[in-house]
């Protein structure tokens, strides 16, 4: 016999990669330049120069052994002094070497965390829309996941919501900012207030409410010229989960980290839990030679101006055609409301015209879809015709 629930998510993939698997099989139909697939988000930019220079001169120069072989459990430590240095100087967080835990990807610095963290009864909140791994990797640490609902004005924080959902099982919340799929971005008075009412409930309940961050998304703002406010330096009891997967258009490589600052309580006790649920988990030693390359590419990011211009471009026609859509101020994903209340039936009709969307019930949000636009900006143009065919089926605009 073998378990059951891994069996369930084993032979039902989610809305997003189904909608990608149906994808490949209709492009091998009808050939790709006939099918417009925003399914995925898959980077379309390359990596910025800085990552294939710094391998090959990492594969010509560097000792074999030192470059494939194992690396400490919670990363090379000159990686993670790299890590941390950056994180230190771009954002004056109290974080230094041995507060960084790298591992693969953004997916495994979140289970790592979770597993880290999670008690029998314990709670995790999340902020609809989000992403519907999210409810995988709690459910499996044996915490339960709790929704709060989407502030359908303005796609911020319900902090009503919030509010009433925060309990003495409360262990933590997962926030992602810029968002995926709105691709909003939390200011810092929203974040302020989030704090606000942590620091309030931790102190109500007698324990840390930790947060995490999940940030893949960070480097990919389009309408801000400062960085986003380091999270760690507004909430001690952070844990910053990030990915190189997306900024450095590297999601086949799974590279990333945990972070937590100095000020984190009971500092050294959570490190040595990450520690703990790596190792139980198997996620021991990430990549060594994708660790070795990141130190000369930290702060760089793959050329925004094409997802700037994939949304403009995408965002601009939509609206014309008489679409509803959340403009988005970073990620690379443009979330627009279904003209029909159920969103699956508004995505299956968008495939008799060729349009792979993801509906966004399994994000807790339903009536919309999620439209990935890191794509090529030929593939964007050549679907608009489809698009305003679809918004003419629904006699809109």
């Amino acid at each position: 016999m073998y378990n059951q629930k891994m069996l369930a998510l084993g032979q039902v993939r989610s809305v997003i990669r189904e909608t990608f698997e149906y994808g490949n099989r209709r492009k091998a139909e009808i050939g790709k330049e006939n099918v417009f697939d925003f399914s995925l988000g898959n980077p379309s930019t390359p990596p910025p120069p800085c990552v294939n220079d710094t391998l090959i001169q990492l594969l010509q120069t560097a000792s074999p052994t030192d470059l494939h072989g194992y690396t400490s459990a919670p990363g090379d430590m000159l990686v993670r002094q790299a890590v941390a240095g950056y994180i230190a100087s771009t954002y004056h967080a109290n974080i230094t070497a041995d507060g960084i835990y790298m591992t693969c990807g953004a997916a495994a610095s979140l289970t790592i965390s979770i597993h880290a963290l999670a008690c029998e009864e314990d709670e995790f909140i999340v902020f609809a829309p989000y992403f519907p791994e999210y409810r995988v990797f709690v459910e499996k640490a044996g915490a339960k996941l709790v929704v709060v609902e989407p502030d359908y004005a303005t796609f911020g924080i319900h902090y009503e919501d919030l509010a009433s959902k925060i309990t003495p099982h409360t262990k933590g919340v997962i926030l992602n900012t810029p968002n995926n799929p709105t691709g909003r971005v939390l200011k810092k008075a929203e974040l302020e207030r989030l704090a606000d009412m942590l620091k309030a409930a931790s102190g109500a309940y007698g324990h840390p409410i930790y947060l995490l961050s999940d940030e893949p998304y960070r480097h990919l703002v389009y309408d801000e010229t400062a960085p986003l406010p380091y999270l760690t330096n507004l909430y001690p009891a952070t844990l910053v989960c990030d990915s190189f997967s997306k900024c450095l258009s590297l999601p086949g490589e799974r590279i990333g980290y945990v972070a937590i600052s100095h000020d984190m309580p009971n500092y050294a006790e959570v490190f040595a839990a990450l520690c703990g649920a790596g190792r139980a988990l198997g996620f021991v030693c990430a990549p060594s030679l994708m660790q070795k390359m990141l130190p000369a590419c930290l702060g760089e990011t793959a050329d925004l101006s094409a997802y700037r211009l994939n949304r403009d471009l995408l965002y601009q026609h939509l609206t014309v055609y008489g679409f509803e859509c959340i403009y988005p101020d970073g990620a690379f994903y443009l979330f627009l409301k279904s003209p029909i209340p159920d969103a699956n039936a508004f995505c299956l009709k968008a495939r008799d015209f060729e349009l792979l969307l993801v509906a966004s019930d399994s994000f807790g949000c339903p009536g919309y879809v999620r439209i990935a636009y890191c794509v090529a900006t030929d593939m964007i143009e050549r679907s608009l015709p489809a698009f305003k065919a679809l918004a003419d089926f629904y006699h809109l605009g």
